[in-house]
This record gives C-alpha cells, sequence and structure tokens, in this order.
C-alpha cells in the first residue's frame, strides 16, 4: 500500500517513524517549509529514510497536487495538519485520507478540541482516527479510543502524556488495519456533533463572578496557549497557572498575598491561588516573583 504522508513537527515526525518501522511503504512526504533556517523534523526524518519529500506553502498548490498523482498513492495519512486536502487529491488515492483528531468526534470538532474540552468541564476525551472528507473533522470513523482528563490537567500534560503517545499508536494501527482490509468505518452522528472555533484571547476572557471550578477550567484549557486572560491597573493580565482555594469574596478582588505562593483572587463561590502569570511585557514569570515587581495589594481588584 503507497502511502503519501503529511504532517509536521515533533508529532509528525513520530508518526512517520513509526509507519517506517512497522514496515509501510512510504511514497512520499509533505510537510511544512521550513522556518527561520530550522529544516523540519519531518523533513530530516524523509531525508534520512530516503523518502521523497515537499514542502509546499499550501496542499492545495497545483504543484503539490500533480506531485500527489504522480505518486499513485492508495492512503493520505494526515498527522498534525492544519490545511485542507483539495478533494481532488483525496480522490487521487485508493482508500482516500485518514485523520488523527484529538476528541472523541463528533464532539469538538476543530483545531482547538483539547482546550475547548477542558475549558467545558469534561472529564474524558480521547484519539479519533478518521477519514477525511471535505468537512472539518466530519468523515467516518476508523478508530476511537478514550483517556481521562484528570481534575488538575491543562492541555500541555493531557496533549503530551496522554493524547501525543496514544495518537502515535493508533495512526500506525489504523493503516495497518486498512492495508489488511480488516478497517470498519463508522459514520459520525452528527445529532451529536460540536464544533469549536480556533481559540483565542477573545475566548478566554475571565469572569471573577464566575464560580472557582469555570474559572480554574478557564485557566487549564489556555495552558499552554493561548493564556487566560485578565486585568490589573487597565493593562493585561494573563493568568498561566493557579489553582482553587475555598476562601471566598467579592468577586475579582485580591483576598491574600502569600509572598511564598502567589495571590488569591475570590470568585463567585471560592477563590483561585494565581501561581503564575503574564503582565504587559514580562513575559511568563511566576506570581511570586510578578508580586516582587509590581505593586500589588490587598483589595485590589483585577478584571473590569
Amino acid at each position: 500500500m503507497r502511502i503519501i504522508f503529511i504532517g509536521q513537527a515533533a508529532f509528525g515526525k513520530e508518526a512517520l517513524q513509526a509507519l517506517v518501522e512497522q514496515g509501510e511503504s512510504i511514497a512520499g512526504v509533505i510537510t511544512v517549509p521550513d522556518r527561520r533556517g530550522q529544516k523540519d523534523p519531518i523533513k530530516e526524518l524523509a531525508q534520512e529514510t530516503n523518502i521523497p519529500v515537499i514542502q509546499p506553502v499550501r496542499l492545495k498548490d497545483p504543484d503539490a497536487v500533480e506531485w500527489v498523482k504522480n505518486l499513485f498513492p492508495d492512503l493520505l495519512v494526515l498527522a498534525f495538519v492544519t490545511q485542507f486536502v483539495p478533494q481532488k487529491m483525496i480522490d487521487m488515492s485508493t482508500h482516500g485520507g485518514i485523520n488523527y483528531h484529538p476528541s472523541l468526534l463528533p464532539k469538538y470538532r476543530g483545531g482547538s478540541a483539547i482546550n475547548w474540552a477542558i475549558i467545558s468541564g469534561e472529564t474524558e476525551t480521547g484519539v479519533t482516527i478518521h477519514q477525511i472528507d471535505e468537512g472539518v473533522d466530519t468523515g467516518p470513523i476508523v478508530l476511537q479510543e478514550k483517556v481521562e482528563i484528570a481534575p488538575d490537567d491543562t492541555v500541555k500534560s493531557l496533549y503530551f502524556k496522554k493524547l501525543y503517545p496514544l495518537g502515535i499508536k493508533m495512526v500506525a494501527k489504523a493503516v495497518r488495519l486498512i492495508r489488511e482490509g480488516s478497517a470498519i468505518p463508522i459514520p459520525q452522528d452528527n445529532t451529536q456533533a460540536s464544533f469549536q472555533p480556533v481559540i483565542t484571547d477573545s475566548d478566554t476572557l475571565i469572569d471573577w463572578s464566575q464560580p472557582t471550578q469555570q474559572v480554574y477550567n478557564l485557566i487549564r484549557g489556555s495552558n499552554p496557549s493561548p493564556g487566560a486572560v485578565s486585568s490589573f491597573q487597565g493593562d493585561r493580565l494573563k493568568v498561566w497557572e493557579g489553582v482553587p482555594r475555598p476562601a471566598t469574596g467579592k468577586p475579582g478582588e485580591v483576598m491574600e498575598i502569600l509572598m511564598h505562593e502567589g495571590f488569591v483572587v475570590s470568585t463567585a463561590n471560592g477563590s483561585i491561588l494565581v501561581q503564575r502569570v503574564q503582565y504587559k511585557d514580562s513575559g511568563k514569570i511566576s506570581a511570586v516573583d510578578f508580586l516582587k515587581e509590581f505593586s500589588l495589594k490587598i483589595g485590589n481588584r483585577l478584571g473590569s
């Protein structure tokens, strides 16, 4: 089975490595252009294993489509792809294409699935390998497995400790099943579908008048990007890390300053001990360092 692999970054490299080690026939690799003089890790692996590789700006570029056509692919395998694959490229492949998606489709379609699952307070998510079509994560499901979202999981911990390694294994397994003819794709139930946009700062504004758990979920679901947004003295203050506390006061008010831990901000029914922030142009710093540099006091208010 002749495979065209499309991906980028470390996840893409490890997924490609798993397919190579599994003995799959990789006819070609498509990855992103080199950035800032640094060779893409997938490009490095492709060159090391003598696999043809191209780096188009857009997958729909005519030269990229023609390149795929000339390789007579049986399957397109996507691992960390942020562009649409043109339908005519999919149609060139005997078995179409499959994609890795970090959610339990049809829930949380879109490019920020991990963020939104945590922000929404989900206690589980997972990895779905699905066939690709013209929609956004809408194709039939080839494989799906669940993972727990721990109470203190962030996007970073959930991805790197759970969804990343599971995804590598599942990409390889899905390819093997398709090659053996034993894959049974199941159409998604669109009545259960949800789509969330790529998350931005405008989606992560902290409302301190919300319950503690909702504020905490927003902080966890915005770490390591884009960060939960509040303000102090009229300037943007991003909260990167914090933990719930039971003490309560006026929402948004600084209730306590702990010089060796951070500062406590009240919510609707409790509070958050803020542990890591970014203020103005400070970069990400500990709340302890923030307290040393800026004049935060008990009774100050965060947000509007």
